[in-house]
């Protein structure tokens, strides 16, 4: 297949081109710069220019592939606060992919977080349904509803880590623990988050492009609950600072999601696609010590 891929050459994207290629997929990636686009051909990949605001480009991308893969999103609105703009903004891009593939039957597979689910007290599994909240909860919702599309939805966990990971959550966490001097967690630390590695995470995409059925909701999850104070011990010592509670404010651009508690279930996923997680945990990567490496 020809795949369009938004967020090419970002995160999950680095390690999805090259997947979807050893697959023997084509790929036209998003660039919106000269190094980017460098990136993206130095893999193999064909290179679109523009951005998540050229809904004209990115229909036109959608247009002359056989299947979209949707990764990417406005990291950058949402760490400086406005969440809302940056979700705003992803439900355009998913009605225009959707507007565009509207009775061609190709599978369209866009992406959301596990971190919609704090607050449900158990484990969340692939069944359950998110509030149809006008942002990125109906642009899922939107995906996964639609008829002659074959639309599926990847669930990441916060923590999709890797060396590839370089301005993700743990990223942050480890930079707030170098400026601050202290590693924290919220509360007693007790609230937990899913975790997956990238490369488990770019062969759960590949293998919804392939063959997940219309409307699935799948969670890109190996580990289903990693506490936050688990993850501050480990860098407070790599870090040699100490490890505590602190407020919520400590964490700056995270201190609305530090403290959500989304354990998360991936079981149905693995049954479903024969997905097999293989990569190292959160925590061995943590002990690794590439996170603590100044990049």
């Amino acid at each position: 297949m020809k795949v369009f891929v938004t967020g090419a050459s970002g995160h999950v994207g680095s390690a999805l081109v090259p997947e979807l290629l050893r697959h023997d997929h084509s790929v036209v990636g998003l660039a919106r710069s000269d190094a980017s686009a460098a990136k993206l051909e130095a893999q193999g990949a064909a290179v679109l220019r523009g951005d998540l605001d050229d809904l004209d480009g990115l229909r036109k991308g959608a247009a002359e592939a056989d299947a979209v893969i949707h990764l990417a999103f406005k990291h950058e609105e949402m760490f400086a606060g406005d969440y809302a703009a940056a979700s705003t903004a992803d439900l355009a891009v998913v009605r225009t992919f959707l507007d565009e593939l509207s009775g061609t039957g190709k599978p369209l597979i866009g992406t959301a977080g596990t971190l919609s689910y704090s607050g449900l007290g158990r484990t969340a599994t692939e069944e359950e349904r998110v509030p149809d909240d006008h942002s990125r909860g109906t642009a899922r919702n939107l995906i996964i509803d639609a008829q002659n599309v074959r639309g599926a939805v990847v669930v990441l966990p916060p923590t999709v880590h890797s060396e590839l990971d370089t301005a993700g959550f743990i990223p942050l966490l480890v930079r707030i623990a170098r400026t601050t001097g202290v590693s924290g967690y919220p509360g007693d630390g007790t609230n937990r988050w899913s975790a997956a590695h990238t490369l488990d995470a770019a062969r759960l995409y590949r293998l919804a492009v392939e063959k997940a059925p219309a409307g699935s909701v799948l969670h890109a999850v190996a580990e289903e609950a990693v506490t936050l104070k688990e993850i501050a011990e480990v860098i407070g010592r790599k870090l040699n600072v100490p490890v505590q509670s602190v407020p919520a404010e400590h964490f700056g651009p995270l201190a609305m999601m530090v403290s959500r508690d989304a354990p998360t279930s991936g079981a149905r996923t693995k049954a479903l696609l024969g997905w097999e997680t293989t990569e190292p945990g959160l925590l061995a990567d943590l002990e690794a010590g590439f996170y603590f490496e100044q990049r």
